[in-house]
């Protein structure tokens, strides 16, 4: 493949080809379907020769219906009076309840893992900054509440820092994906964040084994850098912050 020309992210090709962009993701690294990577760890595709390199596969999908619809809005003090469910946890996402399964072993161990990158490194640039995780309730609106997996809230924001909750937008939320969870945080969380203005909104996917920056640029989400296996990822808005892919994803080194 030669010239960028008519190269497409990622997020381009699953929107052409209906699929999502985890499927991209995995045959990208499968090396199913040809594309280039480029300098900054982006990959790019010509939808003609994808097209081309899938003619004979089959794709399939997970579906999950995670919402729980209510005839009036659930608010912030209807979600308070929600009963604890072992082995589930709850969110508010615009008046909707949403009800999934507590995060896996791999999903924990994936979240430790940036935890403890991302502490590391804002103990140096923000010591007044501090990294929270799940479950610790972000209040955005009264009808939404989140529980982002991590998040960022810089010292000069120690203001929304309440006893129980987090009243407002972190600089940075991490989400960590899971199969039950992906539209959910691609697609509607995206939203939510973008329309509260996250300044920085990161999706891992430990299956796939990937790591997607995405930043507030003139008020909606661009995509910065991203990488998977074992890329390491320099974000271009933090100095210094070096996240090595290949310690998140297996079980020795940390």
């Amino acid at each position: 493949m030669s010239g960028t020309k008519e190269m497409i992210t990622a997020q381009v090709l699953a929107e052409e080809l209906n699929l999502s962009v985890e499927t991209i993701w995995r045959y990208t690294r499968e090396k199913k379907i040809p594309f280039i990577e480029l300098g900054t760890k982006h990959y790019r595709y010509r939808l003609a020769d994808v097209i081309r390199a899938l003619t004979d596969s089959t794709v399939e999908e997970s579906k999950a219906d995670y919402i729980t619809k209510d005839k009036k809005d659930v608010t912030y003090q209807d979600y308070l009076k929600i009963p604890e469910e072992p082995g589930y946890q709850f969110e508010v996402l615009e008046g909707s309840l949403v009800k999934e399964p507590s995060p896996n072993v791999m999903h924990q161990r994936v979240s430790r893992r940036m935890q403890r990158t991302l502490e590391d490194y804002f103990r140096k640039v923000d010591p007044e900054g501090e990294i929270f995780d799940a479950p610790l309730d972000v209040t955005l609106s009264d009808t939404t509440v989140v529980q982002p997996d991590l998040f960022y809230i810089a010292g000069s924001q120690n203001v929304i820092i309440k006893e129980k909750r987090i009243d407002g937008p972190p600089v940075l939320v991490v989400e960590i994906l899971s199969p039950y969870n992906l539209r959910k945080d691609r697609l509607q969380k995206l939203q939510i964040y973008q329309k509260a203005q996250v300044k920085h909104y990161w999706l891992v996917n430990p299956e796939e084994r990937t790591l997607e920056c995405f930043a507030l640029r003139g008020g909606a989400y661009t995509l910065l850098v991203s990488g998977m296996d074992k890329d390491v990822i320099e974000h271009p808005d933090f100095t210094d912050l070096s996240i090595s892919l290949e310690k998140l994803w297996y079980k020795s080194g940390m």
